[in-house]
């Protein structure tokens, strides 16, 4: 393909933004056709207006003039974009969770082998520099033989309720990323779970349903075992930190901060705190994943994202879900 890709996001939320804003800026294959969504926010309006590109509240005129597209409209109508794009001879990123339930997932998974066009999952934390150092020094042997993982992935501050109803709940929703990180640092499936949730953080989380703490334990394929730790809350900014454990020795990842200046005085030793939010601890890598998908479509390669990653994750969020509920461990056989 010697043009650019022309592309398509459906959603214009904070991260349709965002994917707009970086396929405008930072991905050179691509080129941002139009952006659809029924209710633009002020800002998307703004960065559209400054690049003559449409904001529609219909996709079906531009699925004929676009080569990909961008999912990144709520959960529950995932199916629908990404299997209509599919049909359409589109390739497709489309935003985690894959999909509200693991039924729709297979069967946007078979229409992606149907099609034989792209499906890449926006698992970004894949794309993320520290993070791929880490699971290269799992490929290249500088651990050894994994034998633990921790994974530690606490918020600033909760969500609104009102994304709290709408969000499928913490295993699904924040935990997936977790979960995909798990089997992507340690190159293993995850077999079996132990899942733990409370309601600590805000008792409103509790009133509609979900939890906002977690503590999950993960049983690997070969043997090696994982502890995941979540929560809606960390005072001190986004902490995004994980760390394998193998028979040669160990490699763990911090936080990002914006500076690595120490002060030390009498008063003790003083640093910054984590960069705040996903959007600035993720930032490059959201822009190495479009440029990822950009590659994975002109050298018609497997993204390196699959859907079926996609599926993996939900799987594993399933297995929590029941394991919580349940108060044991549950095996990831009985999740399909």
């Amino acid at each position: 393909m010697s043009k650019k890709i022309r592309t398509l996001v459906l959603g214009g939320g904070r991260i349709g933004e965002l994917h707009a804003r970086n396929v405008l800026t930072y991905v050179p294959k691509m080129q941002l056709v139009a952006v659809v969504d029924p209710m633009p926010t002020a800002s998307l309006r703004l960065l559209c207006a400054d690049s003559n590109t449409p904001v529609v509240a219909e996709a079906t005129d531009y699925l004929r003039n676009a080569d990909a597209v961008i999912v990144a409209t709520p959960t529950v109508m995932h199916e629908g974009h990404v299997t209509k794009a599919l049909e359409a001879g589109l390739h497709v990123m489309c935003e985690k969770p894959l999909a509200g339930d693991l039924a729709a997932a297979n069967r946007m998974l078979t229409a992606a082998s149907s099609s034989g066009k792209v499906l890449q999952v926006g698992f970004n934390r894949r794309f993320d520099r520290n993070f791929m150092a880490l699971r290269d020094a799992v490929v290249n042997g500088s651990v050894g033989t994994v034998e633990s993982l921790r994974i530690t992935s606490r918020d600033p501050a909760p969500p609104g309720i009102e994304y709290i109803q709408k969000s499928g709940g913490l295993f699904m929703d924040m935990s997936i990323h977790d979960f995909d990180m798990a089997r992507f640092l340690t190159g293993d499936e995850v077999v079996s779970v132990y899942a733990k949730g409370a309601c600590l953080v805000d008792d409103e989380i509790g009133r509609n349903g979900d939890i906002d703490t977690a503590v999950i334990t993960l049983t690997f394929a070969g043997g090696a075992l994982g502890v995941i730790e979540n929560s809606r809350r960390a005072t001190y900014g986004y902490d995004q930190r994980a760390g394998v454990h193998g028979s040669r020795g160990a490699a763990e990842s911090g936080n990002n901060v914006g500076s690595s200046v120490v002060i030390s005085d009498s008063g003790g030793v003083h640093g910054e705190k984590p960069l705040y939010f996903f959007l600035e601890r993720y930032r490059e890598s959201f822009v190495a994943e479009l440029n990822a998908f950009a590659d994975a479509i002109i050298g018609a390669e497997p993204p390196r994202v699959s859907g079926r990653d996609g599926i993996e994750a939900m799987r594993i969020a399933e297995a929590c879900r029941r394991s919580h509920e349940r108060g044991c461990e549950v095996a990831l056989s009985e999740v399909e």
